[in-house]
């Protein structure tokens, strides 16, 4: 396996910018001057204008940009401006002036950190020439320290510009700093492959390995070789390759080829060697950035689609990912424990599982596997909510199909509500209610959490997800998300707010008055938002902590207000004794009837109430002015006969 392609820029625009930056009269302009002239300067102005090194100066063939600076405090704004719009920078010291080393330390590295300045540092000693021989210093010796302190630093190097030592080196480590950087590969602390380029590697491996048996036979491994490299290994090659691998790492080759092992080996000794272009020209033939992701252009566009719009995962990406389960469910016991999910996810650049709003929020057993129907929910949720993500988590896992097949956009909600019917498949609910009504407990039941003891405060918005099993065979996924008392009015402070929401549910401590109250008062603002927006949804109320003595007037309340605002009695229920009422099915019934259980507020009827009169007036106008034309068109007949027969 060898480079015998250049890789393509890593910088923006296929321009590698390459700003000099240090304390004054370190070389700096020196330093671009005779990069660019190739001889050294008899005068040299204070600052360079932007200057373009030849294109074919360096192997990869993309152009270079250098940036002089001014270190003066006069031009520090422009000083922080080309900085921030650095692909690397160099930052110089004088060699006969230690003084200008140490400030690399005390002041330029923090500042960089400081200014957010994310990219590949060189360190260049300037004025090479200048320093006695007498007091020989190790640069390694150096700047072993600084470099362990600010991982940020590539490569340093010393040069002299008088005598033209080692000029053209310096920016060629600052443009192969940008297109093939260390830091996402490679831990040099460690000395081993970081866990992201390993995860990719492995990907790649797996799309290689066209019979699935585990290793890159000579021919898979001629064929990577034409795909990265648009070159043929010959067979002696491929031998060569092979022993190099199995006389360091015997388990790197089988009786089939070169192993993942073997394959990742290889990669670790070229970048040790410095070749991390050749690693790069891999990643970047099978689509990945410098960030180790999939570029943008092997994902979907952004998916324009309205707010009450939603998107769900088709059914071909459903039946690929329950291939996917059964293949990683390695002790068949129908749930994939955490290190099956780990290895499912090996080749997606982290487990997106593994933090908020996904890690808690789908069903898992006692050993926390994620059954089928567990492991299409958490698929489902992150549909929803991320669905460029979700593709993209697709692809790295093996989906091989054009990505846009993955997923639908479902029809406008508002046009649900207009045919009385839905073709979702995943319904979103939002569960409104007060601190400690049991909005928690409810979210816990409903993903087979057992019931807390003790109260644990909702601090962000929160998920749950799991399928429901319907009459007939049919599966819905329904999705809770629970808002918190304190979130309320800045949520409901967007226009949108609703238009995402299929069934809005308002629980209240049936205990407490108080609470019912606020539950009442949440449920009027959403209604209202609702009319206001024409994003109406229908609403449930869930009396909650059944298993306590209602406050004296529950009943009657509650009542008197669902049925003044025209929707479902509430639902008693109580988490703690187990007794849902079955709420879950009766959620993913208002959903399905999207038409019904919308409330209606005094505001909203008397609003309609007028439209409805405006709209019989106009009728009646209507009527009016028909039998008034149809009068005249009769007497006006009535008139033309009389005046013939006289």
């Amino acid at each position: 396996m060898a480079a015998r392609a250049s890789a393509s820029s890593g910088a923006a625009g296929n321009t590698v910018r390459i700003v000099v930056a240090g304390d004054a009269k370190t070389g700096k302009s020196s330093l671009i001057v005779t990069a660019a002239a190739e001889s050294f300067p008899t005068n040299v102005p204070p600052v360079m204008p932007p200057t373009r090194l030849p294109e074919d100066l360096y192997p990869d063939r993309v152009p270079v940009t250098i940036v002089d600076t001014s270190s003066s405090p006069e031009n520090r704004g422009r000083l922080v401006e080309d900085l921030k719009r650095a692909d690397a920078v160099v930052l110089t010291y004088a060699c006969d002036r230690p003084e200008t080393l140490d400030r690399l330390s005390t002041y330029w590295l923090p500042e960089l950190r400081r200014l957010e300045v994310k990219v590949p540092v060189i360190v260049v000693g300037c004025m090479l020439d200048k320093r006695g021989d007498q007091q020989p210093v190790s640069l390694e010796q150096v700047m072993s320290p600084i470099m362990q302190q600010f991982r940020e630093i590539e490569t340093c190097i010393e040069c002299s510009a008088v005598n033209h030592i080692q000029i053209p080196e310096v920016f060629f480590y600052a443009q192969k700093a940008v297109l093939h950087p260390t830091a996402p590969l490679f831990d040099q602390e460690q000395q081993v492959l970081k866990p992201r380029c390993v995860r990719a590697l492995k990907r790649i491996f797996i799309l290689c390995d066209h019979d699935r048996d585990g290793a890159l036979s000579d021919g898979e491994l001629n064929d990577f070789q034409v795909k990265c490299f648009n070159a043929p290994l010959q067979p002696s090659e491929i031998v060569g390759v092979k022993r190099v691998v199995q006389e360091k790492l015997m388990e790197g080759v089988d009786d089939r080829g070169l192993t993942l092992t073997g394959f990742l080996f290889l990669h670790a000794l070229f970048i040790e060697k410095g070749r991390l272009e050749t690693t790069w020209t891999v990643l970047r033939k099978f689509g990945y950035n410098n960030e180790i992701r999939l570029r943008d252009d092997q994902l979907p566009p952004p998916i324009k689609r309205y707010p009450d719009q939603s998107v769900e995962l088709t059914n071909e990406a459903v039946e690929f990912l329950k291939k996917i389960f059964y293949t990683y469910d390695v002790d068949c016991d129908g749930a994939l424990r955490p290190a099956e999910l780990e290895d499912l996810f090996s080749t997606a650049p982290e487990n997106p599982w593994n933090e908020a709003p996904y890690v808690e929020a789908a069903e898992k057993n006692a050993l926390g596997g994620l059954s089928l129907d567990g492991f299409l929910s958490l698929w489902a949720l992150m549909t929803l909510l991320d669905p460029i993500r979700s593709v993209e988590t697709l692809l790295y896992i093996g989906y091989g199909d054009d990505p846009l097949s993955a997923i639908r956009v479902t029809r406008r909600r508002r046009l649900d509500r207009k045919k009385q019917q839905t073709e979702r498949t995943v319904y979103q609910c939002f569960v409104f209610g007060p601190k400690e009504s049991g909005k928690s407990a409810l979210l816990n039941s409903f993903i087979g959490r057992p019931f807390p003891e003790e109260y644990a405060p909702t601090t962000g918005d929160r998920y749950a997800v799991n399928i429901i099993d319907q009459t007939g065979g049919q599966k819905k996924t329904l999705v809770l998300r629970e808002i918190p008392e304190e979130g309320v009015k800045e949520f409901l402070s967007r226009k949108d707010a609703l238009a995402a929401c299929d069934v809005a549910v308002f629980v209240h401590d049936s205990s407490l008055e108080p609470s019912w109250q606020k539950a009442t008062e949440m449920l009027v603002d959403v209604a209202s938002q609702g009319e206001a927006t024409g994003n109406e949804v229908p609403c449930l109320i869930v009396a909650a902590k059944d298993d306590l003595d209602p406050f004296l007037t529950e009943i009657q309340d509650s009542t008197r207000v669902s049925q003044d605002m025209g929707i479902e009695a509430p639902i008693p229920l109580s988490t703690k004794l187990g007794d849902f009422s079955n709420i879950f099915h009766r959620v993913v019934r208002a959903a399905e009837h999207p038409h019904l259980s919308i409330p209606e507020t005094s505001a909203g009827r008397t609003r309609k109430q007028y439209h409805r009169l405006i709209k019989n007036s106009l009728v009646v106008v209507s009527v009016g002015a028909a039998v008034t034309v149809v009068g005249l068109a009769a007497y006006r007949v009535y008139a033309a006969r009389k005046s013939s027969s006289s």
